[in-house]
């Protein structure tokens, strides 16, 4: 399978990227990895897209070591990517024009909690479990939970959101801080630990989502939350896609606080039950959960069993017990790997979009269609809470008409989803698989964007040949 017209041609100057790498080895010694596997570990991620690797790989420690890199990168005009989990789907770690990956996984410290303020500073290289296994005898926690455990880092430069996003928000919400190294290889320090504020430009916003573009962060500051005092879960199916988005709409439009409400359709749910052994109905079906107090959770989860009613779904399976509830949502964080399971030895086309609630049954009835009426075995799962969902294409790669299949309806998905007023990218962010669809979603605006990529990264070495070429 070869997609490679999605990709930005990158200059590549093999004298320059080979003088680099012997600079770093000099200075780094075995935290400078020349290895082919190491390198093309750090190109792979779970997209379809080609590898593209990069020439070294050096392990940082510190921002200083980030800084360093940087600058030796920096006086060579040699490409720089950052690397957390390699968890990306949309060829966010490739190495078009060769470089230096920085490998930010060993930066993994908590620098500091505060109880007090509901906030916390960590490393790049801090994982969400990670974090959240530090805070459990504190009584926080960190709600952003994109499913795989990517490094904060990492979740900050994709503006990452996930199974919680309908209450706590996405990464943009709760990052309050950043430390980020420039494409000179300068340290410097964005937002802080106050909750607001009018001082200056919000330069804290642009670098959440900028995919590393405009510089590498090496620490966050974040908000953290209360943990509730009762958590309920449940599970709920329908006759239809149609009955269960619609539950999903009045749900929002009631204004419930539900924490989670995820859906599968009816593949993913048949692909959960063989991956993760569960014996659910084949059915459109809706994952729920709510946060707060016992009183307040048992009267929302009374309120949505009435819309869940209305609109034809059955009767809840609540999962009450804490690993009952894990055992549920491991299952859905799985959803993934699970679809394989459908099409042994398939390549997976992975995919999102989000469109304002209101679209969200349409949308998702047009997608299933679409895949049906082309012969497109695909499964199905969303963030519907707030209108994400994700598509995941299974193809087999030796098969060229199949491949553009997939690829044409990956186009039309996206099309679709803005013409509804929606985006192309809902929490995969643009990498190189989005690019063609950022100008038809933001037109003119995309040109802002290379203004400022420009301004600040005039050698074009910050993570190369992603989000939008510079022509």
């Amino acid at each position: 399978m070869s997609l490679a017209a999605k990709q930005i041609p990158v200059a590549r100057d093999e004298e320059k990227n080979a003088q680099v790498v012997e600079l770093l080895f000099e200075k780094f010694g075995d935290r400078c990895s020349r290895s082919k596997a190491v390198c093309e570990q750090h190109g792979h991620t779970t997209t379809w897209l080609p590898n593209q690797a990069p020439d070294a790989v050096v392990y940082a420690q510190s921002s200083e070591d980030v800084a360093e890199v940087v600058r030796i990168c920096a006086a060579h005009k040699v490409p720089v990517i950052p690397f957390g989990a390699g968890s990306s789907l949309e060829g966010h770690l490739n190495a078009p024009g060769g470089g230096v990956s920085i490998d930010l996984s060993r930066m993994n410290e908590i620098i500091e909690v505060s109880e007090a303020d509901l906030d916390c500073r960590v490393q790049a290289g801090v994982t969400r479990k990670q974090l959240n296994s530090y805070l459990r005898d504190s009584g926080l926690f960190f709600p952003i939970d994109p499913g795989a455990d990517a490094t904060i880092g990492g979740m900050a430069s994709t503006r990452a959101s996930g199974t919680n996003a309908v209450r706590y928000g996405t990464m943009k919400d709760v990052v309050l801080g950043l430390t980020v190294v420039t494409p000179a290889g300068e340290i410097i320090h964005t937002g802080g630990r106050a909750r607001k504020s009018s001082a200056g430009y919000d330069l804290t916003r642009l670098y959440v989502g900028s995919e590393g573009t405009l510089g590498i962060i090496t620490e966050i500051t974040l908000k953290l939350f209360g943990q509730p005092e009762a958590i309920s879960g449940g599970i709920c199916s329908f006759p239809d896609i149609q009955s269960a988005c619609d539950a999903v709409i009045m749900t929002i439009q009631c204004g419930l606080p539900v924490a989670r409400i995820e859906f599968l359709d009816p593949l993913q749910v048949k692909a959960c039950n063989e991956y993760s052994k569960l014996d659910l109905a084949e059915e459109p079906t809706l994952l729920l959960e709510f946060h707060g107090s016992e009183a307040g959770v048992q009267e929302q989860s009374e309120m949505f069993g009435s819309i869940a009613a209305e609109y034809g779904g059955s009767e809840f399976r609540w999962a009450t017990k804490a690993e009952d509830r894990t055992t549920l949502w491991q299952a859905r964080h799985d959803s993934y790997w699970a679809s394989f399971t459908l099409r042994p030895g398939a390549k997976g086309v992975a995919t999102d979009v989000c469109v304002p609630i209101s679209q969200l049954a349409e949308c998702v009835t047009a997608t299933r269609a679409d895949l049906d009426e082309n012969g497109l075995l695909a499964t199905i799962v969303g963030h519907v809470g707030d209108g994400n969902f994700h598509v995941l294409v299974l193809v087999d790669e030796d098969n060229s008409e199949e491949v553009a299949s997939a690829e044409a309806f990956v186009s039309r998905l996206n099309t679709r989803a803005i013409d509804m007023g929606g985006t192309c990218t809902g929490e995969h962010g643009v990498g190189q698989g989005k690019m063609k669809y950022l100008p038809y979603e933001h037109g003119a605006a995309v040109d802002v964007m290379r203004s400022i990529k420009k301004a600040l990264d005039p050698d074009n070495i910050m993570n190369p040949g992603k989000i939008f070429s510079l022509n």
